[in-house]
C-alpha cells in the first residue's frame, strides 16, 4: 500500500514536471484556458505554470532586436541611397502584455525562431521604416555617412513620437537605434571622386603658376636692381682682398671695366 502511494506520488511529480512552463528572465506569460480565453494577469519571470489544462503563451519583453536591411531612402538632394541597414532595440512594459496581445491586431505581431510571439514587431518595423526615410531626407547624399549619429537619434525620436500619437508610449519603449551600414548611390560616389580629382589637378596647377611667378619676380629683382648688383660687386672685392691678405690668393682676374684699386703688400 505504501509502495503504491510512493509510486503514485512520483508519477504526479513527473506529470507536473513535464506539464509546466517556467517563465524566463526577460519574458512575460499569459495563460490561455482550454476554451481559448486569455487570463488578464501576466505571468512574471521565474514563475512555474502548469500546462496540463490550457497553455501558457510566452512573450519576450526585454531588449528585442528589430533589424531592417536594404532600405533605400531618398536624400535631401533627391538621390536614393544604395543601402541603409539599421537595428532598433525596444522593450515592452510587462504590465501591458495582455492589452497588446488581446486589443491590438495580431497582424502587428511576429513569431520568432522558438515559436514565441514578438508583440508589435511588424507594427514597429513599419514605424521604423518610415522614421528612417524621414531622418535620412534631412541630409544630402554625401552628408549621410558623416551624420550617422544624428540619424540614429532622429529615427529614435520619430518612432517615439509615433508611439505617443497612438497611445503606445507607455507600453513600448525605444531603447536605441543603430545604423549598421549606410551607402550613397555609386553614381554619387563616382561624381564626388571625379570632382576631388579635378580639384587636386587645379590646385597643382595653381601651385605651379605661383612658383613660376615668384621665380620671375626674383630674376627681375636681380637683373633690374642696381643696388643688388653693386652690393654683389662690393662683396666680391671684399672677399678677394681678404683672400690676398691671408695669402690664400696668388693671382687675380681683373674685369676689363674694373675701376677700383687693389693694394697688394
Amino acid at each position: 500500500m505504501k509502495k503504491s502511494m510512493v509510486v503514485a506520488a512520483m508519477l504526479a511529480v513527473a506529470v507536473l514536471g513535464t506539464g509546466c512552463e517556467r517563465i524566463a528572465t526577460g519574458e512575460v506569460g499569459l495563460r490561455e484556458d482550454f476554451n481559448k480565453t486569455i487570463e488578464k494577469t501576466e505571468l512574471q519571470p521565474g514563475s512555474l505554470n502548469q500546462t496540463l489544462v490550457g497553455s501558457v503563451l510566452v512573450f519576450p519583453v526585454k531588449q528585442i532586436g528589430l533589424p531592417l536591411t536594404k532600405l533605400q531612402p531618398q536624400t535631401a538632394d533627391h538621390s536614393t541611397l544604395d543601402d541603409l541597414d539599421i537595428i532598433v532595440i525596444y522593450n515592452l512594459n510587462p504590465t501591458a502584455v495582455y492589452d497588446l496581445y488581446t486589443v491590438r491586431s495580431h497582424s502587428f505581431n511576429a513569431i520568432d525562431s522558438r515559436g514565441d510571439t514578438l508583440l508589435m514587431y511588424n507594427y514597429l518595423m513599419n514605424v521604423a521604416n518610415s522614421a528612417a526615410f524621414k531622418a535620412v531626407n534631412k541630409y544630402k547624399a554625401l552628408e549621410v555617412a558623416a551624420n550617422r549619429t544624428p540619424i540614429e537619434k532622429d529615427i529614435a525620436a520619430i518612432m517615439r513620437d509615433a508611439l505617443k500619437s497612438e497611445g503606445l508610449d507607455t507600453a513600448i519603449t525605444i531603447d536605441q537605434v543603430q545604423v549598421k551600414n549606410i551607402l550613397p548611390a555609386q553614381s554619387i560616389i563616382d561624381s564626388a571622386n571625379a570632382v576631388i580629382t579635378a580639384q587636386n589637378a587645379q590646385n597643382a596647377k595653381q601651385v605651379e603658376v605661383q612658383t613660376a611667378h615668384l621665380e620671375a619676380l626674383r630674376l627681375k629683382e636681380l637683373s633690374g636692381s642696381t643696388q643688388s648688383i653693386e652690393y654683389m660687386k662690393a662683396k666680391a672685392l671684399q672677399d678677394i682682398a681678404e683672400g690676398v691678405k691671408e695669402g690664400k690668393v696668388s693671382s687675380i682676374v681683373v674685369p676689363y671695366d674694373f675701376k677700383g684699386l687693389i693694394q697688394i703688400k
